[in-house]
């Protein structure tokens, strides 16, 4: 992987082309994130960086985080995470990843947790329809309906559309491409829509299959 940065989702708005055609994009405030460890093939048995973001408070780190920004002579940050670069070595400890790893025009896999809505029906959770409302249907319009199958099987089939626990997932959209990207606002505008809430926490990679 030559290129990858943790990234805070800020909202979606567009943007026009130069021939005026107007484009969805998502913003992503990209980095600065800093590397606080480079783990070796002969101490680690693989080459990594792992790499912080966002601001923090010492106070709300555990003792092995905090031991590894003392170590590192660095301040408390948020979020630790390692990536694994073709070339590790061309990165010191203490440096800066900046949004400007990437290109305009660069294809991208975006990362995050999708938005969490809670338990809830089929008719939500898969998009199924309602019963008709007219007389004799009952108050179940929007229940599932039945879920057996005969005596044979005799049980509820696997993967089954049922009520349950919609979103909250890591969910990875791939193959998004990078509109603009702007070094002085610290920002990547990446054409469509990414995983999560607006302020929730996005990893913005190279595309593995383009």
């Amino acid at each position: 992987m030559e290129k990858a940065i943790i990234g805070k989702k800020l909202g979606m708005t567009q943007v026009f082309d130069e021939t005026g055609i107007m484009i969805p994009v998502t913003v992503v405030e990209a980095g600065p994130m800093t590397v606080v460890r480079k783990k070796t093939l002969e101490r680690d048995g693989y080459a990594a960086l792992v790499t912080a973001f966002g601001a923090a408070k010492e106070d709300a780190l555990n003792q092995p985080e905090a031991g590894l920004f003392k170590k590192a002579k660095l301040s408390a940050k948020k979020v630790l995470k390692e990536f694994k670069f073709s070339d590790c070595e061309k990165f010191d400890i203490g440096s800066d990843i900046k949004c400007d790893i990437f290109s305009n025009g660069d294809v991208v896999d975006v990362s995050g947790v999708s938005k969490g809505h809670g338990f809830a029906g089929t008719i939500k959770r898969w998009g199924h329809s309602r019963l008709k409302e007219t007389h004799g249907t009952g108050p179940v319009v929007r229940h599932g309906g039945s879920q057996g199958a005969r005596s044979t099987p005799g049980r509820v089939i696997k993967g089954m559309k049922m009520p349950g626990q919609y979103g909250s997932e890591n969910v990875t959209v791939q193959n998004l491409k990078i509109v603009k990207v702007d070094l002085a606002r610290n920002v990547l505008l990446i054409k469509g829509a990414v995983p999560g809430p607006n302020g929730g926490l996005v990893t913005v990679k190279q595309a593995v299959k383009q």
